[in-house]
C-alpha cells in the first residue's frame, strides 16, 4: 500500500474530529433560522452568539466586531472594497505589497479600475515589508493599508505591530489578511493597532465556506452583501450556523493547543529544512529562516521544474504544492518567488510544503529522501544542468 503524507496545510486542514461533532447538531436538530422569532430557533441564535465571542476572545477583540462570511477571500474583497468606497472622500490611496493573496491583489486592481491608485511596495529577500518604504509611501491622501499577515507560500510573518503603529499614528486605517495567521501564532487586534482583520475556517481544522472579518468599532465600513438585517445590516444572508458552530470549535481547540502545537511544528519544520539544505545541492529556502509559521517550509530547487516535481511526490504518495492553491493552474512562476529577487527559472522550481502536529520525523525523513532522489532524476534529465556541470567541471 502506498503511504500519505499530507503536507498541503496552507491549502486547507483536516477538519477535527470534535469540529464535526460539534456541527451536527446543527444540521438535523437545531436547524431554526437564527433570524426567527420563535423559540426554536433560539438555539441556532444562542449558538451564533456563543461562537462570535469564542473567536472575538482570540483576537482580544469585542463580539460584536466580528462578522461571518463565507472564507478569508470575501473578508478580504468587504474590507479592501467597503473600506475604499466609504473613505473615498478623504483620499483614493491604497497601499499594500507586492507579496499578497491574490484576493487582495485582484481587489486593488479592481479598484484601480474604478480610479483608486495603490502603491505595491517591495519586500526584501525573506519577504518582509521594508517599514522605511512603507512610511515614504504614505500620501496626505492614504486610506488604507493592507498587508498580511504572515505569508501564504513562503511563511514570512511581517512586522504587524510596527505596520499597525505607523498606520495609527498616520491615521489610516490598516487591514491584514490572517488567513494563514490565525489559530497558528498568537494575535491580539488591540496591541497591534489593527482596524480590519480576515479569517478563514478551514486553515485551522475547521469547516471550509466559513470566515469573518474583524472591524474594528468606529471604523465606517459599508454593506458589503445587502438584503436582511444579518450580521447587524452589514452582510445580509442567512448566518451558515453549523460553520459557525465549527468555526468557533476549530479556534477553542486551536487556541488551547496553539504553544504545543507549534512547538511540535517548529521542530519537525527545522529538521525537514536542515535534511534538504544538507542533502540536496543547489537548493534555496525561500523566507525567512525563523520568523516564519510554525509549519511552512519552501523550497527552490535549481534546474527543476515545480510541475514535474509535484507530479512525482504524489507518485510517492506526498501531497504537496508549489504555491497558492488558488493559482495552482497557473503556468507562470510564483509572483511571491519573483517578488523577493528569484529569476523565473528557479521560481518555477519551487516546493511547498505545509505540515501539521500529526506528522512525524519518519515522514519528514522519506520526504527529504523523496526530494532528493525525485531532484536527482529530474536534473539528470536537464540540458541546463547537463550545461551547468560541464562549465563547472571546466573551471
Amino acid at each position: 500500500m502506498k503511504r500519505s503524507i499530507y503536507l498541503d496545510n496552507a491549502a486547507t486542514t483536516k477538519t477535527a474530529p470534535e469540529v464535526v461533532e460539534a456541527m451536527l447538531p446543527y444540521f438535523t436538530e437545531f436547524y431554526g433560522n437564527p433570524s426567527s422569532v420563535y423559540e426554536f430557533a433560539s438555539k441556532s441564535k444562542a449558538a451564533v452568539s456563543e461562537n462570535r465571542d469564542i473567536i472575538a476572545s482570540a483576537l482580544g477583540a469585542k463580539d460584536k466586531e466580528i462578522y461571518f462570511t463565507a472564507g478569508g477571500s470575501e473578508s478580504d474583497n468587504w474590507a479592501i472594497k467597503a473600506a475604499a468606497e466609504a473613505y473615498e472622500s478623504k483620499g483614493k490611496h491604497i497601499i499594500t505589497s507586492k507579496i499578497e493573496h491574490h484576493a487582495v491583489l485582484h481587489t486593488c486592481e479592481y479598484l484601480e479600475k474604478k480610479g483608486f491608485e495603490v502603491t505595491y511596495l517591495d519586500v526584501d529577500e525573506d519577504g518582509a515589508v521594508k517599514l522605511d518604504e512603507l512610511r515614504k509611501a504614505i500620501r496626505p491622501d492614504t486610506i488604507l493599508i493592507t498587508i498580511m499577515y504572515a505569508n501564504n507560500e513562503i511563511g514570512t510573518i511581517q512586522p504587524i505591530k510596527e505596520i499597525g503603529e505607523i498606520a495609527h499614528e498616520n491615521k489610516i486605517l490598516f487591514h491584514t489578511d490572517a488567513v494563514q495567521a490565525f489559530g497558528q501564532i498568537p494575535i491580539n487586534v488591540d496591541e497591534c493597532h489593527i482596524d480590519m482583520l480576515s479569517a478563514s475556517g478551514h486553515k485551522l481544522n475547521g469547516p471550509k465556506g466559513i470566515g469573518f472579518l474583524y472591524i474594528r468599532t468606529g471604523v465606517k465600513i459599508r454593506s458589503f452583501i445587502h438584503g436582511g438585517g444579518q450580521e447587524r445590516s452589514r452582510r445580509a444572508g442567512t448566518e451558515n450556523v453549523p460553520g459557525i458552530v465549527g468555526f468557533g470549535e476549530a479556534v477553542k481547540r486551536a487556541v488551547s493547543t496553539m504553544e504545543e502545537r507549534a512547538a511540535k511544528e517548529i521542530e519537525l519544520r527545522d529538521h525537514l529544512i536542515e535534511k534538504v539544505l544538507a542533502e540536496v545541492p543547489y537548493v534555496r529556502l525561500n523566507g525567512h529562516r525563523t520568523n516564519r509559521l510554525p509549519n511552512n517550509v519552501n523550497f527552490s530547487f535549481r534546474f527543476v521544474e515545480g510541475e514535474s516535481l509535484l507530479i512525482m511526490m504524489d507518485m510517492k504518495g506526498i501531497s504537496a504544492s508549489s504555491g497558492s492553491a488558488c493559482t495552482s493552474g497557473s503556468l507562470d512562476p510564483s509572483h511571491v518567488l519573483l517578488a523577493i529577487g528569484l529569476p523565473h527559472e528557479i521560481a518555477h522550481g519551487s516546493l511547498r510544503l505545509t505540515l501539521c502536529e500529526e506528522n512525524t520525523v519518519e515522514e519528514m525523513d522519506f520526504v527529504a529522501e523523496a526530494a532528493k532522489e525525485i531532484v536527482g532524476k529530474l536534473r539528470n534529465m536537464s540540458p541546463l544542468y547537463e550545461d551547468f556541470v560541464k562549465r563547472a567541471a571546466a573551471k
